[in-house]
């Protein structure tokens, strides 16, 4: 017998305001590939339309069962993710240097992408299970800390070491979501601020360039500090009201790098001004406070860590991408959920979605 209650604490703003924030991200992208003339859409403004499409499937089928069985699927989510990377450094479709892609024919995938989904979920199975008041010890963080390292490692060898430290990431958010032992979360914070350091002789050479040219980019404007320079004077150029709807000249020029993908809310800010960066910013913010409502009212541990990891996701993939582009965070490959170009990152973030709808449902269901 269907439960009315499933409709009744459905989130139709959640919803609604991924709609607007997609429908927004193709607008920008169809901006951003036609550059100054209007046209007919173009192949990559159809694809995206097509990957929304796809993605928008994927979400209502994923909140028509109960979040609860994801708790048993969790292990096998996680290590089929795992199987993905490494069949991409073995057998993956390599673009400017990097082993991102896996061909399956039919589709492009990008396995890092549903990776971040397969970590929330068995980091949510795990520390559900650990839940204590007094917060979890040295010993309840080491199978946390395997489990994220792996994906990690998978991933910086593609090389892909933005996607590896956003799994790093979510995975310490909801560590400390779940709780920590103070005296843990004290030894724990020391020894990341002598061993982070170190990490500066392990990156590979371009990698430090790009944190170098975050600190002095005009000492590399055509080179190394390009992207962060034309991205700062597409976003400054914008001014208060921006330049009009495709009227942006970096765009129009071709200035701008990576203008649909890494790189596209340089468009928006470009055209739109700050006014129309400071909207999609409360979109965002709203986005993030709903799933955090989401979490705060659901009765189940489990569905309660998910929603607050998957939320985190969200959050901390925005902060990165529009860091990097008013160059605040160094030059790293992320794109900006639901409005960048790319099937696989638009059906993740759909997916993370659908499965905090999934929760907001079933809030009324007792652990």
């Amino acid at each position: 017998m269907f439960d009315r209650r499933l409709v009744q604490y459905f989130d139709w703003w959640l919803l609604l305001l991924t709609l607007v924030i997609a429908a927004i991200g193709l607008a920008l992208i169809y901006s951003s590939v036609n550059a100054g003339e209007a046209s007919l859409p173009s192949k990559t403004h159809l694809r995206q339309a097509s990957w929304l499409g796809i993605g928008m499937l994927v979400m209502v089928l994923s909140f028509c069962f109960s979040f609860k069985k994801l708790d048993r699927w969790s292990p096998f989510v996680y290590t089929v993710c795992i199987g993905l990377l490494i069949a991409v450094l073995l057998a993956g479709k390599t673009v400017g240097g990097s082993t991102r892609w896996l061909d399956l024919g039919l589709f492009v995938l990008q396995p890092s992408e549903p990776a971040k989904i397969g970590v929330i979920l068995i980091m949510a199975h795990y520390f559900a299970k650990k839940v204590r008041p007094g917060g979890m010890g040295f010993r309840e963080l080491v199978w946390p800390l395997v489990l994220s390292i792996v994906p990690f490692g998978l991933i910086w060898m593609q090389p892909d070491l933005g996607t590896g430290l956003l799994i790093i990431l979510i995975t310490g958010s909801m560590a400390l979501f779940a709780k920590i032992e103070r005296r843990t979360f004290l030894i724990l914070l020391v020894a990341g601020v002598i061993i982070v350091p170190l990490g500066w002789f392990i990156i590979e050479d371009y990698q430090r360039t790009r944190i170098l040219m975050l600190f002095a980019p005009e000492s590399d404007p055509r080179g190394a500090g390009y992207h962060i320079l034309q991205s700062k004077i597409a976003v400054g150029s914008g001014m208060i009201y921006g330049k009009g709807f495709m009227e942006g000249t970096q765009n129009i020029l071709s200035f701008l790098p990576e203008q649909h993908t890494d790189f596209i809310f340089s468009v928006l800010a470009e055209e739109w001004g700050f006014a129309g960066s400071a909207g999609l910013l409360i979109l965002f913010f709203l986005l993030v406070s709903f799933g955090l409502n989401i979490a705060h009212g659901c009765r189940d541990d489990f569905g309660t860590i998910l929603a607050f990891g998957i939320t985190s996701m969200i959050f901390w993939q925005s902060v990165i991408n529009i860091g990097m582009v008013i160059g605040l965070i160094p030059v790293v490959g992320m794109p900006l959920p639901l409005v960048s170009y790319g099937g696989s990152s638009v059906i993740t973030s759909l997916l993370g979605i659908g499965i905090l709808l999934n929760i907001s449902m079933r809030r009324f269901v007792k652990d």
